[in-house]
């Protein structure tokens, strides 16, 4: 996963558990990608997720002194309340876009098969309590670690999550949305709701199949 790596391995959910695949040749610098070692993608998420933290902190060209050096200290996952918090706006979220016809989460109508494809089969998720408690856990593992909180993430990587889900740009803004009007539900400053929606949109490279 890769704003993060598995920010990936952990893009998504905030959407492995979300929705997830990777296109081009060139590997970007927010791009998710897979070492094979899960332990590996973990450390290197995390470092890069400080990284870019410190590089965000340092473009402001405020000295950090006083309480903005603290708050600079502190984690995006921290800020977002820790486990609580982020289980708060996966909570939210997941029911959210469960509803969501333009999400279309449970991938209605949707086919494996493709351009040289013969594999017609539908591709059906269903919102079993089995199957959401899953996603759950995994959408609130992947943003905890994308964040810089625990490196723990049990799911797939985002291309092996939603390979054959055919999954579209308007359905990825649409999970976009539901998203924001769960953060704004939550009332997550301006700051940290930037953060979080970039690491995020980080991901669409991995998800987005039919453009």
């Amino acid at each position: 996963m890769n704003k993060s790596k598995i920010v990936m391995v952990a893009a998504s959910a905030f959407l492995a558990a979300s929705m997830g695949c990777r296109t081009g040749t060139e590997k970007k610098k927010d791009e998710f990608f897979t070492s094979g070692s899960r332990e590996a993608d973990q450390r290197a998420t995390q470092r890069m997720v400080k990284d870019q933290q410190i590089e965000s902190a340092g473009s402001t060209g405020a000295k950090p002194d006083g309480k903005e050096e603290g708050e600079k200290k502190r984690t995006l996952f921290e800020r977002l309340g820790g486990e609580q918090g982020v289980a708060a706006i996966v909570d939210d979220f997941t029911a959210r876009a469960l509803e969501d016809p333009r999400v279309n989460w449970d991938r209605t109508g949707v086919k494996r098969g493709g351009f040289l494809r013969r594999d017609e089969s539908t591709v059906l998720w269903k919102a079993t309590p089995e199957n959401v408690a899953t996603l759950k856990k995994h959408l609130v593992q992947f943003i905890a670690l994308a964040t810089g909180g625990p490196p723990k993430y049990e799911g797939k990587d985002m291309t092996a999550a939603h390979a054959g889900m055919r999954i579209s740009n308007p359905e990825f803004d649409a999970a976009i949305g539901d998203i924001k009007a769960s953060l704004d539900k939550l009332q997550i400053p301006t700051k940290e709701q930037k953060e979080l929606l970039a690491i995020i949109e980080s991901t669409r490279p991995q998800i987005v199949t039919e453009r």
